[in-house]
């Protein structure tokens, strides 16, 4: 009797690349139709209200600061409140949103975005993938704790965009160090102890000494969205006064935070 094997074999690989192309299919089909029920805001300047949060005043303040940090790094920084996420989680949503207005340059992906979505109390720093090792995800989330938050749950908010928005500014123009200093984990009761704080402080005061001696950025996330879909506004830096997206590109680096 013929040994079959080899001629199985052959037929089996077809089998499996087939359900490797279903599987794939599977996978993208749910997310691109996930992101065409999405109506993202018009990039109408630096920073994009949607929420109605500032007053003019604070929204020209902060324009003035996102223009400055864009004309001394080249990067860019777009502040935008949300409605509503329409039913999606803010990691998810924020990572498209980068994409389909193209913050950044296409050649640097240099982009970032601060995210507010008051209504499901959620805040996220969007960073694109050229910027993942300057604002690392551990340092985002400092900026999030510690600057954000607090004044987020006493109600101001003006004042934690105006904050994140500085941190940010810090990190991008290399002075991270300072936004470690700041990042003091809170005090207990003499008879209290939050193991699960303490250990979250220890791996980031270790991740701090790394980085004082020179190891790279580590901030580029766990979880990396595929690069599916491109950028749908990549016509570059218009002139006079405009402002749009240079093309950039997100891949879900960054943090969030709730109050």
């Amino acid at each position: 009797m013929p040994y079959r094997g080899r001629q199985l074999f052959p037929r089996t690989l077809q089998i499996a690349g087939l359900l490797a192309a279903l599987l794939t299919l599977a996978c993208l089909v749910p997310a691109a139709a996930q992101q065409a029920g999405i109506e993202f805001p018009a990039l109408t300047g630096r920073v994009v209200d949607d929420a109605n949060l500032l007053d003019p005043a604070q929204e020209s303040s902060l324009t003035a600061k996102l223009k400055a940090l864009e004309d001394e790094t080249t990067d860019q920084l777009v502040v935008v409140t949300l409605p509503s996420l329409q039913g999606q989680n803010i990691e998810d949503y924020g990572y498209q949103l980068g994409r389909h207005w193209g913050i950044g340059t296409k050649k640097l992906d240099n982009g970032a975005l601060l995210i507010v979505a008051p209504n499901e109390r959620k805040v996220r720093i969007e960073v694109g993938y050229g910027l993942e090792g300057k604002l690392t995800d551990i340092l985002s989330q400092i900026i999030i704790d510690n600057s954000i938050l607090p004044r987020f749950r006493n109600g101001d908010f003006p004042g934690g965009i105006e904050s994140g928005v500085d941190d940010i500014t810090l990190a991008l123009t290399g002075h991270k160090d300072e936004l470690y200093q700041r990042a003091v984990p809170p005090s207990h009761g003499d008879n209290e102890v939050d193991w699960i704080s303490i250990i979250v402080w220890i791996v980031i005061i270790l991740y701090v000494i790394y980085m004082l001696r020179g190891g790279p950025g580590l901030g580029t996330g766990g979880g990396r969205r595929s690069s599916w879909g491109g950028s749908s506004s990549g016509g570059g830096f218009s002139g006079g006064g405009g402002f749009s997206g240079g093309g950039g590109s997100f891949g879900g680096g960054g943090a969030s935070g709730g109050w």
